[in-house]
Protein backbone atom coordinates (compact mmCIF):
# COMPACT_ATOMS: atom_id res chain seq x y z
CA UNK A 1 0.00 0.00 0.00
CA UNK A 2 1.43 3.42 -0.93
CA UNK A 3 1.95 5.82 1.97
CA UNK A 4 1.51 9.57 1.43
CA UNK A 5 2.81 12.32 3.70
CA UNK A 6 0.31 15.22 3.71
CA UNK A 7 1.83 18.54 4.79
CA UNK A 8 -1.07 20.94 5.31
CA UNK A 9 -1.80 23.49 8.06
CA UNK A 10 -5.58 23.55 7.48
CA UNK A 11 -7.04 20.52 9.31
CA UNK A 12 -10.24 20.46 7.23
CA UNK A 13 -8.29 20.22 3.96
CA UNK A 14 -5.97 17.59 5.42
CA UNK A 15 -8.97 15.56 6.61
CA UNK A 16 -10.59 15.54 3.15
CA UNK A 17 -7.33 14.47 1.54
CA UNK A 18 -6.78 11.70 4.08
CA UNK A 19 -10.33 10.45 3.50
CA UNK A 20 -9.84 10.47 -0.29
CA UNK A 21 -6.56 8.58 0.13
CA UNK A 22 -8.24 5.99 2.34
CA UNK A 23 -11.02 5.49 -0.21
CA UNK A 24 -8.36 4.91 -2.89
CA UNK A 25 -6.47 2.36 -0.79
CA UNK A 26 -3.61 4.72 0.06
CA UNK A 27 -2.23 5.16 3.58
CA UNK A 28 -1.62 8.73 4.72
CA UNK A 29 0.05 10.63 7.54
CA UNK A 30 -0.60 14.30 8.30
CA UNK A 31 1.78 16.90 9.67
CA UNK A 32 1.23 20.63 10.17
CA UNK A 33 4.69 22.13 9.95
CA UNK A 34 7.35 22.25 7.28
CA UNK A 35 10.23 21.32 9.56
CA UNK A 36 8.30 18.29 10.77
CA UNK A 37 7.80 17.27 7.12
CA UNK A 38 11.49 17.63 6.31
CA UNK A 39 12.46 15.40 9.25
CA UNK A 40 9.85 12.79 8.31
CA UNK A 41 10.61 12.69 4.57
CA UNK A 42 14.39 12.68 4.94
CA UNK A 43 14.59 10.12 7.71
CA UNK A 44 16.40 6.94 6.61
CA UNK A 45 13.99 4.09 5.79
CA UNK A 46 10.96 6.36 6.09
CA UNK A 47 7.67 4.71 5.01
CA UNK A 48 6.55 7.41 2.58
CA UNK A 49 6.22 7.05 -1.20
CA UNK A 50 4.82 10.51 -1.90
CA UNK A 51 4.49 14.02 -0.41
CA UNK A 52 1.46 16.31 -0.83
CA UNK A 53 2.85 19.70 0.20
CA UNK A 54 1.05 22.97 0.88
CA UNK A 55 3.01 26.04 -0.21
CA UNK A 56 1.76 28.25 2.64
CA UNK A 57 2.90 26.74 5.95
CA UNK A 58 3.25 28.50 9.34
CA UNK A 59 6.97 27.93 9.91
CA UNK A 60 8.47 27.87 6.39
CA UNK A 61 7.27 27.91 2.79
CA UNK A 62 6.50 24.73 0.93
CA UNK A 63 9.15 25.77 -1.58
CA UNK A 64 11.78 25.70 1.18
CA UNK A 65 10.49 22.33 2.39
CA UNK A 66 10.80 20.96 -1.14
CA UNK A 67 14.37 22.24 -1.45
CA UNK A 68 15.33 20.60 1.85
CA UNK A 69 13.77 17.28 0.86
CA UNK A 70 15.45 17.37 -2.55
CA UNK A 71 18.86 17.58 -0.88
CA UNK A 72 18.56 13.91 0.08
CA UNK A 73 15.48 12.44 -1.58
CA UNK A 74 13.77 12.19 -4.96
CA UNK A 75 10.39 11.21 -3.47
CA UNK A 76 7.55 12.53 -5.69
CA UNK A 77 6.10 15.85 -4.48
CA UNK A 78 2.80 17.50 -5.41
CA UNK A 79 2.27 21.13 -4.39
CA UNK A 80 -1.00 22.57 -3.07
CA UNK A 81 -1.41 26.33 -3.20
CA UNK A 82 -4.07 29.02 -2.86
CA UNK A 83 -2.15 31.12 -5.39
CA UNK A 84 -2.68 30.78 -9.10
CA UNK A 85 0.30 32.79 -10.34
CA UNK A 86 2.24 31.23 -13.18
CA UNK A 87 5.55 32.17 -11.57
CA UNK A 88 4.68 30.11 -8.47
CA UNK A 89 3.90 27.07 -10.60
CA UNK A 90 7.14 27.50 -12.52
CA UNK A 91 9.20 27.91 -9.34
CA UNK A 92 7.60 24.83 -7.81
CA UNK A 93 8.38 22.68 -10.81
CA UNK A 94 11.90 24.05 -11.21
CA UNK A 95 12.89 23.22 -7.64
CA UNK A 96 11.78 19.61 -8.01
CA UNK A 97 8.00 19.27 -7.69
CA UNK A 98 6.30 16.62 -9.83
CA UNK A 99 2.90 18.32 -10.04
CA UNK A 100 0.96 21.36 -8.89
CA UNK A 101 -2.71 21.83 -7.84
CA UNK A 102 -4.38 25.15 -7.08
CA UNK A 103 -6.97 25.54 -4.32
CA UNK A 104 -9.90 24.99 -4.30
CA UNK A 105 -9.44 21.49 -5.69
CA UNK A 106 -11.16 18.14 -5.82
CA UNK A 107 -9.55 15.70 -3.34
CA UNK A 108 -10.31 12.87 -5.77
CA UNK A 109 -8.40 14.70 -8.52
CA UNK A 110 -5.41 15.13 -6.23
CA UNK A 111 -5.45 11.42 -5.37
CA UNK A 112 -5.78 10.54 -9.07
CA UNK A 113 -2.69 12.61 -9.80
CA UNK A 114 -0.83 10.92 -6.94
CA UNK A 115 -1.69 7.48 -8.31
CA UNK A 116 -0.66 8.47 -11.84
CA UNK A 117 2.74 9.74 -10.67
CA UNK A 118 3.28 6.65 -8.52
CA UNK A 119 2.51 4.43 -11.53
CA UNK A 120 5.08 6.28 -13.64
CA UNK A 121 7.64 6.01 -10.83
CA UNK A 122 7.03 2.25 -10.48
CA UNK A 123 7.39 1.70 -14.23
CA UNK A 124 10.69 3.59 -14.26
CA UNK A 125 11.96 1.64 -11.25
CA UNK A 126 11.17 -1.67 -12.96
CA UNK A 127 12.93 -0.44 -16.08
CA UNK A 128 16.00 0.44 -14.01
CA UNK A 129 15.92 -2.92 -12.25
CA UNK A 130 16.17 -4.67 -15.61
CA UNK A 131 19.11 -2.47 -16.60
CA UNK A 132 21.24 -3.41 -13.58
CA UNK A 133 21.51 -6.75 -11.80
CA UNK A 134 23.42 -6.96 -8.52
CA UNK A 135 24.95 -10.30 -7.51
CA UNK A 136 25.50 -9.89 -3.75
CA UNK A 137 27.22 -13.27 -3.36
CA UNK A 138 29.81 -12.75 -6.08
CA UNK A 139 30.00 -8.97 -5.58
CA UNK A 140 29.34 -8.35 -9.26
CA UNK A 141 26.95 -6.11 -11.17
CA UNK A 142 25.55 -6.62 -14.64
CA UNK A 143 24.72 -3.67 -16.85
CA UNK A 144 22.51 -4.39 -19.87
CA UNK A 145 23.33 -8.07 -19.48
CA UNK A 146 27.11 -7.64 -19.28
CA UNK A 147 29.23 -7.91 -16.15
CA UNK A 148 31.18 -4.79 -15.22
CA UNK A 149 34.82 -5.02 -14.16
CA UNK A 150 34.63 -3.13 -10.87
CA UNK A 151 36.97 -2.40 -8.00
CA UNK A 152 35.73 -2.92 -4.46
CA UNK A 153 34.69 0.70 -3.98
CA UNK A 154 33.21 1.01 -7.47
CA UNK A 155 31.04 -2.01 -6.69
CA UNK A 156 29.89 -0.61 -3.34
CA UNK A 157 29.22 2.81 -4.86
CA UNK A 158 27.20 1.51 -7.81
CA UNK A 159 25.32 -0.97 -5.62
CA UNK A 160 24.28 1.89 -3.33
CA UNK A 161 22.95 3.92 -6.26
CA UNK A 162 21.16 0.92 -7.81
CA UNK A 163 19.41 0.00 -4.57
CA UNK A 164 17.53 3.31 -4.43
CA UNK A 165 17.18 4.68 -7.97
CA UNK A 166 16.34 8.40 -8.18
CA UNK A 167 17.47 8.98 -4.59
CA UNK A 168 20.00 11.82 -4.48
CA UNK A 169 23.05 11.02 -2.34
CA UNK A 170 25.34 13.79 -1.19
CA UNK A 171 29.09 13.18 -1.27
CA UNK A 172 29.12 12.97 2.53
CA UNK A 173 26.40 10.33 2.51
CA UNK A 174 28.27 8.24 -0.06
CA UNK A 175 31.46 8.59 1.96
CA UNK A 176 29.67 7.32 5.07
CA UNK A 177 28.15 4.35 3.22
CA UNK A 178 30.91 3.27 0.83
CA UNK A 179 34.10 4.45 2.55
CA UNK A 180 32.92 3.97 6.15
CA UNK A 181 36.08 2.11 7.18
CA UNK A 182 38.55 3.96 4.96
CA UNK A 183 40.61 6.54 6.81
CA UNK A 184 41.93 9.77 5.31
CA UNK A 185 39.59 9.57 2.32
CA UNK A 186 38.59 12.85 0.70
CA UNK A 187 35.26 13.87 -0.83
CA UNK A 188 36.84 14.15 -4.27
CA UNK A 189 37.35 10.38 -4.10
CA UNK A 190 33.60 10.09 -4.74
CA UNK A 191 33.87 12.24 -7.87
CA UNK A 192 36.81 10.20 -9.15
CA UNK A 193 34.94 6.91 -8.70
CA UNK A 194 31.82 8.34 -10.36
CA UNK A 195 33.98 9.30 -13.33
CA UNK A 196 35.44 5.79 -13.69
CA UNK A 197 32.00 4.20 -13.25
CA UNK A 198 30.58 6.36 -16.03
CA UNK A 199 33.45 5.34 -18.29
CA UNK A 200 32.81 1.65 -17.62
CA UNK A 201 29.07 2.03 -18.27
CA UNK A 202 29.81 3.83 -21.52
CA UNK A 203 32.16 1.04 -22.57
CA UNK A 204 28.99 -1.07 -22.78
CA UNK A 205 26.57 1.66 -23.91
CA UNK A 206 28.26 4.71 -25.42
CA UNK A 207 25.14 6.83 -24.83
CA UNK A 208 24.80 5.87 -21.15
CA UNK A 209 23.67 8.68 -18.84
CA UNK A 210 22.76 6.34 -15.97
CA UNK A 211 24.50 8.34 -13.23
CA UNK A 212 23.12 11.85 -12.83
CA UNK A 213 24.94 14.80 -11.24
CA UNK A 214 22.75 17.13 -9.17
CA UNK A 215 24.74 20.32 -8.87
CA UNK A 216 25.33 21.30 -5.27
CA UNK A 217 23.49 18.18 -4.07
CA UNK A 218 25.20 14.98 -5.17
CA UNK A 219 24.48 11.98 -7.40
CA UNK A 220 21.63 9.66 -8.27
CA UNK A 221 20.93 6.82 -10.65
CA UNK A 222 18.63 7.58 -13.55
CA UNK A 223 15.30 5.80 -13.16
Amino acid sequence: MPHVLIVEDEPAIAATLMYACKEAGIASTHCLLGQEAVLAACKPNNPFNFVILDVGLPDMTGFDVCKKIRETSSIPILFLTARNHEIDRIVGLEIGADDYVTKPFSPREVVARVKAILRRTEIQSHKNASTFEVDEIANRIQYLGQYLELTRYEFLLLKTLVQYPKRVYSRNQLMDIVWANAENTLERTVDAHIKTLRAKLRSIDTSSEAIITHRGMGYSLLA
